[in-house]
């Protein structure tokens, strides 16, 4: 059975996230839904990364299975969830190994999470950053991001749903930048925890407010508690930004 591998973009604000669930609106249903208004088949489509409600995508990485061969370009517009006011694309559409693995195989997923730090509200990035009137200290993030990365127990900025066997993951990135008034956070690693980098986030943002210390972070990780780090950014500031294989 040929697969394709299909790199998606979307706005995550009208879906409760990526995966298929009774509840609302997902992006993998619209998708499987689109397959058989496409080719009449009914499939399975499997991300890299199923982000939460509100959390956007500009390289998502899925997999889509058929039962026969298609043109590399056939996907690609009739793929689209866009059922509006739904608001996604396939950027790009091409032909997989007949065992690619979009969920199982990556080497790295990376993620931007978008602060806008000024005084004036948001128009334009309304519901597509998260808005901090105060001031934040972009190089005291840094300087306790830099404390994150590295093989760690990361209890304490999993959810508590997180589903995972084992807290242990290794961080191979995590970026402060600021320009002008936004703040864009970084984190790349091979895989993530559920809220991970949301709480990393939340908690980076108490350090720039220097509501916390620095050395606060090694209190946090050793106290394996998820009560002890910050709290959960917004969904909306986090994008899937790239997938490594």
């Amino acid at each position: 059975m040929p697969r394709y591998k299909l790199t998606l973009e979307y706005d995550g604000r009208p879906f409760h996230g990526w995966q298929r669930q009774r509840n609302g609106p997902s992006v993998q249903a619209a998708l499987e839904a689109a397959v058989r208004a496409f080719c009449g088949e009914t499939v399975d489509i499997t991300a890299a990364g199923r982000t939460d409600a509100g959390v956007h995508a500009i390289g998502q990485v899925a997999h889509l299975p058929l039962p026969r061969e298609v043109s590399v370009e056939a996907p690609r517009n009739p793929l689209t969830p866009t059922p509006r006011p739904a608001r996604g694309v396939v950027r790009e559409a091409t032909r997989g190994a007949a065992d690619f693995p979009a969920r199982s195989s990556p080497r790295a997923r990376h993620y931007r999470y978008r602060t806008v730090n000024r005084r004036a509200p948001l128009a334009l990035d309304a519901g597509r950053a998260w808005f901090v009137p105060g001031p934040l200290d972009a190089e005291i993030m840094q300087e306790a991001a830099e404390r994150l990365i590295g093989h760690h127990d990361f209890t304490s900025f999993r959810s508590t749903l997180c589903q995972a066997n084992s807290a242990e993951k290794t961080l191979d990135q995590l970026m402060v930048r600021r320009q002008q008034d936004q703040i864009d956070i970084f984190a790349s690693a091979r895989s993530f925890l559920h809220h991970q980098v949301r709480n990393m986030v939340g908690t980076l943002k108490l350090i720039g407010e220097a509501k916390w210390s620095v050395d606060t972070i090694e209190q946090i990780l050793a106290a394996r508690s998820r009560s002890a780090a910050g709290p959960t950014a917004p969904a909306h500031g986090l994008y899937l930004i790239r997938v490594d294989y």
